[in-house]
């Protein structure tokens, strides 16, 4: 048998056809060096890049030794952000789907205290978190983690960079000494290495290539004037007419007057950073997820534990100073069997930064001239869909084929007219093709939705 099919592990038959129902047939290099010592039980330290399939190499081992019926937390992942915790929160609930009644619980910051403490009340065999709320769970007696048999610790490095050092160690103090720590990382630094050590015990220590794959992502470096920068931004956007891109800029003010100037030249964009609100993040990140919004311009704090799918292109506003941050960037492009592109601007007191990446990598930097690229070729940039936010969600009990049913019927849009629908506690975001999108308002707005007549409003860039 093949040793990187996932029928060459000792799992359980109903997990390992809801891993077949899924399309998970192959093991990923990271799941096929990860998974043999996770499900052995031993400590383990992964380095693998975002988008290798880790989420699945750990969700497999904790639910290989989950016990559904014993309701008491048995597995405690920690994230860097609440995105990210979603998103592994939803994945471990599709791997789960093998059986019944694993209940699995998201608890972040940005989100009301009370409905948290009540769903924990509850019970739940999973908990997937950022450090921040579970710490203030646990000083307010809400949470439990004394029966924790896998702790999982998702890309650490970020979580240490943004300070969550200390939340963890007492996360980590909450749980049984005896238990198995799964420690995922983008990067493995010596700071990290030793911060970590009082977290693990004889840790097993694996690693998928971190490097991207030559021919995946088309990496173009541009050499700029240090005024030209934001324009030179514009003219790439321009010429390569990609359809979704994070633009990485190294400061929170150049992410907001490049996202302003961008809009003014008529290219869709958002600026995203550390000043912003829970609320206000979440909605640009669901503009740009659902195609709302093409461009997204971002610092790496603010970039950092996002999974966004089907990345056309990373633009580096910036050099990194760190080529591991480079890596990490431009990974987020190249997904899976995609291509991507990587396009860098260096002005002439960053190419020593470029030096140290040809070096890591180990090839040498492509080097093209902006003046090559035809300034006014394409129209401008705007998305393909608008959002109508709707105030309701699952409180008022709605779904997203209620939406999708409202939409198609009595708004008499064709399927494929209608993209991604976020239903959140209170509010629900509905992705319309925009040359319908306001005469779909207008049938809406005559209409109902289960009954009711709901308010709504088009979300402005």
């Amino acid at each position: 048998m093949n040793d990187t099919a996932f029928a060459s592990l000792p799992l359980a038959p109903a997990l390992l056809a809801n891993l077949e129902s899924l399309g998970y047939r192959e093991m990923t290099p990271i799941q096929a060096h990860s998974l043999p010592v996770a499900l052995a039980g031993r400590d383990l330290i992964a380095q693998a890049k975002t988008g290798s399939g880790k989420t699945a190499a750990f969700g497999i081992g904790i639910l290989h030794k989950l016990n559904p019926a014993w309701f008491a937390i048995q597995a405690l992942v920690l994230c860097p952000t609440r995105e990210l915790a979603d998103q592994v929160a939803n994945e471990l609930r599709r791997l789960a789907r093998f059986t019944e009644n694993i209940k699995v619980l998201t608890l972040c910051g940005g989100a009301p205290m009370r409905p948290q403490m009540a769903s924990l009340e509850h019970g739940a065999h999973i908990v997937v978190g950022t450090p921040g709320r579970i710490r203030d769970h646990l000083g307010r007696g809400s949470i439990d983690l004394s029966h924790v048999q896998t702790l999982v610790l998702d890309e650490a490095d970020r979580m240490v960079d943004m300070g969550f050092y200390e939340e963890i160690a007492g996360i980590v103090s909450a749980c049984p000494a005896r238990r198995q720590t799964l420690l995922f990382s983008a990067t493995y630094p010596d700071d990290i290495r030793k911060l970590s050590s009082p977290f693990l015990r004889d840790p097993a220590e694996v690693s998928a290539e971190v490097r991207h794959e030559t021919g995946q992502i088309e990496q173009r470096f541009y050499e700029i004037g240090y005024e030209e920068r934001d324009q030179a931004v514009a003219r790439l956007l321009r010429h390569y007419q990609p359809a979704s891109t994070i633009a990485f800029c190294n400061t929170k003010i150049h992410c907001r007057e490049l996202a302003e100037e961008l809009q003014a030249q008529g290219i869709s964009a958002l600026a995203l950073h550390g000043d912003l609100e829970q609320r206000e993040r979440d909605e640009i990140l669901v503009l740009f997820a659902n195609r709302s919004c093409s461009v997204l311009v971002a610092t790496d704090v603010a970039a950092r534990g996002l999974d966004i799918q089907s990345l056309s292109a990373v633009i580096n506003v910036d050099v990194s100073r760190d080529t591991e941050v480079h890596v990490h960037r431009i990974g987020r492009t190249g997904r899976g069997q995609e291509k991507g592109m990587a396009l860098s601007l260096c002005a002439p007191n960053e190419k020593k930064w470029v030096k140290l990446i040809e070096e890591y990598q180990g090839q040498p930097a492509e080097w093209y001239e902006l003046d090559s690229l035809e300034a006014g070729q394409g129209k401008p940039l705007q998305a393909p869909m608008v959002t109508l936010c709707i105030q309701g969600g699952k409180k008022d009990k709605l779904r997203p084929g209620d939406l999708l049913g409202a939409l198609t019927g009595d708004a008499g849009l064709a399927k494929e007219q209608v993209g991604k629908i976020n239903v959140f506690e209170f509010v629900t975001y509905v992705a319309l093709e925009r040359r319908v999108a306001e005469l779909a308002y207008e049938r809406l707005s005559r209409g109902n939705i289960k009954g009711r007549n709901f308010r709504m409003r088009f979300m402005t860039i």
